[in-house]
């Protein structure tokens, strides 16, 4: 559907990310699922095609477009059917990658950022910890001066990216006696430095073409240089991200929610049951139609946020809104699609399993929907 929120540039993006995801992505997802990985190459390829850089300033070899581009790249993304292979893209561009190019020195520009937009160095962000998730502010990592660099210890959990990632974007506490989200830095800790090691590979429920890892920092010595931003406002860095993170990410719940109804529409229409397609029962005629409805609803009110932040609005409430929206509406979806494939929705390894078990983390990862509901509360 035309949105009067898509530029005709960026419509033209979306072509071309879509041909390459049919022709590059969706043929191989099985293959990665069963590898637990996205191969490198890849990576590579996407980022000399310039789709790494939508964000990035030109300067240093992006094109600059606005938050309403994250969404379209996630909503692209989440069409290959397989969530894992997605979010891997989707950290490294939208929920990595604008640390630097938003709060990064003039020096940490020019060291990471043509490289993060080519594709040659990868990125993660290094913030959820075994007893802190959503509650950013309860962080117990510590990085104390040490010389001229900063001396860190602490474990990460659930770190998308983190055994793969080059450049990874570490939260950690550079003041204890402050409040919580006072006292808080960021520290870009690079793959190799001694100390830094990721322990174990985390088996998860979906996105098994996701590199998931817990991640430790033993008395890791970071230079001062790279320190992002100013001491103690890391709390604020990741506040202010968590914002494109999440649109990025409901892109990416949009495109696989509209994905798994036009795969159900495909079905429905040809399976035949009771001596007529399953799609002349009206039962699931309107069904599909109201989820159909929503979706579209639900597309416009994620490009109307995006837009209100592009245009330097406060869009806290509707961007909380559109996580804790369209994280559930993705799994009513492929609730609704799983049963209308009936007994073949419930084997292992079809798109619509596969899809319906990677949806569920939609309502929990970058935000949970209690979390968002709360903020929206908080502005009523």
């Amino acid at each position: 559907m035309k949105s009067i929120y898509i530029s005709e540039d960026l419509e033209a993006i979306r072509v071309g990310i879509r041909e390459f995801v049919e022709r590059e992505i969706v043929p191989n997802v099985e293959d990665w699922e069963e590898a637990r990985a996205v191969p490198r190459e890849l990576l590579n390829e996407m980022g000399k095609l310039g789709f790494f850089g939508l964000r990035v300033p030109e300067e240093y070899g992006g094109i600059a477009l606005g938050h309403i581009a994250s969404v379209v790249f996630g909503e692209e993304l989440g069409r290959c059917t397989a969530g894992g292979t997605a979010i891997t893209i989707l950290v490294h561009t939208d929920l990595a990658t604008p640390y630097v190019t938003n709060f990064g020195s003039p020096e940490q520009k020019d060291r990471w950022l043509p490289k993060f937009a080519s594709g040659e160095l990868i990125t993660a962000i290094g913030v959820t910890e075994p007893d802190a998730g959503s509650d950013v502010a309860a962080l117990r990592t510590t990085a104390v001066r040490d010389g001229d660099g900063w001396r860190i210890n602490g474990t990460k959990m659930f770190i998308t990216n983190g055994g793969i990632a080059d450049v990874v974007f570490i939260a950690a506490r550079t003041n204890v006696d402050v409040k919580g989200s006072r006292g808080l830095s960021l520290f870009g800790v690079e793959a190799g430095t001694e100390g830094f090691t990721a322990t174990r590979a985390l088996d998860k429920m979906g996105w098994h073409s996701s590199n998931t890892v817990e991640l430790v920092l033993d008395d890791v010595w970071v230079p001062g240089e790279n320190l992002i931003g100013e001491e103690n406002r890391g709390f604020y860095y990741i506040m202010e991200n968590f914002q494109n993170e999440r649109m990025a990410i409901m892109g990416q719940g949009l495109g696989e929610s509209q994905k798994a109804i036009e795969l159900t529409l495909d079905y429905v229409k040809n399976r035949m049951a009771f001596g007529a397609p399953l799609w002349d029962k009206q039962a699931i005629r309107h069904r599909l139609a109201m989820r159909q409805a929503e979706v579209d609803a639900a597309r416009e009110f994620t490009y109307k946020a995006a837009w209100m932040t592009d245009e330097g609005l406060d869009s806290v409430r509707e961007v909380s809104e559109v996580k804790a929206l369209v994280g559930e509406l993705t799994n009513r979806v492929m609730y609704d699609c799983v049963q209308f494939h009936g007994g073949m929705g419930f084997i292992a390894e079809t798109a619509i399993e596969r899809m319906y078990r990677d949806a569920r983390i939609g309502s929990i990862g970058g935000g949970a929907t209690e979390v968002m509901l709360d903020e929206v509360a908080k502005r009523l």
